[in-house]
């Protein structure tokens, strides 16, 4: 073996978080030559080291308004509204899909046939307003942007590193959705993500990183019940409605915690 035989680990961890950037994010970043077949899989390893990144900016937004001597609640949507922005909105659609779905469907084809459809619903639309309400809500009581600003951060991770527990230990609910083409993730992907969410929490939270992701991890855990439960697995909507429960708990528990 070479001297030069880590670079291709080097090369493919580079490329698979520059994957999981395009997937989670409207970057417009170029992906070099053709995907490997488990290459989805193995960006959700990096799932929550970009989700970091996600909080990260909407930490600066909450900064920026701060600074412009915003009152705590217009900041905190502004921050969230930046979020929003730099994700495409993916993970409130996916949380809006599953709650048209779960809360209007008969059966397990049926949930799957409205999750599927472009339009939201009623449930959809009251999923979005709860979720912006309680994010917005806990953000402006942390009020202060040494506060936010880690809790954003720790939250992006948080609420994205569970994905890969998801996928790895959940069969897709549908043969043809997006989280079937994306594959099982490997034991090491799924530690990967463990460690890179569990190492942004301490680093951002110290002390309160316990409780932080306790929370997560119970938010995550009551998705992918209800998910066994109404469709028999996951899809890439549950993956959105696992962010935003959980972020929302992250962000709760912090505030009850600070205040």
């Amino acid at each position: 073996m070479s001297a030069d035989s880590p670079a291709p680990s080097a090369a493919r961890w580079t490329s698979d978080l520059a994957l999981a950037v395009v997937f989670l994010t409207r970057l417009p970043l170029r992906l070099s030559g053709p995907l490997a077949e488990d290459a989805h899989a193995r960006a959700m390893g990096w799932f929550p080291l970009v989700g970091a990144g996600v909080g990260l900016f909407g930490g600066g937004a909450y900064g920026l308004a701060a600074m412009a001597h915003l009152p705590p609640l217009p900041a905190a949507l502004l921050a969230l509204g930046a979020m929003v922005w730099l994700t495409g909105a993916l993970h409130e659609d996916g949380a809006a899909d599953v709650a048209d779905g779960f809360g209007g469907g008969r059966d397990k084809a049926r949930k799957l046939e409205i999750m599927r459809d472009s339009r939201v619903g009623s449930y959809g639309v009251l999923a979005i307003v709860f979720s912006i309400t309680v994010r917005g809500s806990a953000l402006a009581a942390l009020a202060e942007p040494r506060l936010v600003i880690p809790a954003l951060l720790a939250a992006g991770a948080l609420s994205r590193g569970g994905m890969a527990v998801i996928a790895r230990f959940m069969d897709p609910a549908r043969a043809d959705g997006l989280a079937a083409r994306q594959g099982r993730p490997s034991p090491g992907t799924v530690a990967l993500s463990l460690a890179l969410t569990l190492a942004v929490a301490v680093a951002a939270l110290k002390g309160l990183a316990a409780a932080a992701v306790l929370a997560a991890a119970l938010a995550v855990l009551a998705v992918a019940w209800q998910a066994r439960r109404q469709i028999g697995g996951h899809t890439g909507d549950v993956f959105g409605a696992a962010q935003q429960v959980a972020e929302a708990a992250v962000l709760l528990t912090l505030a009850a915690t600070v205040a």
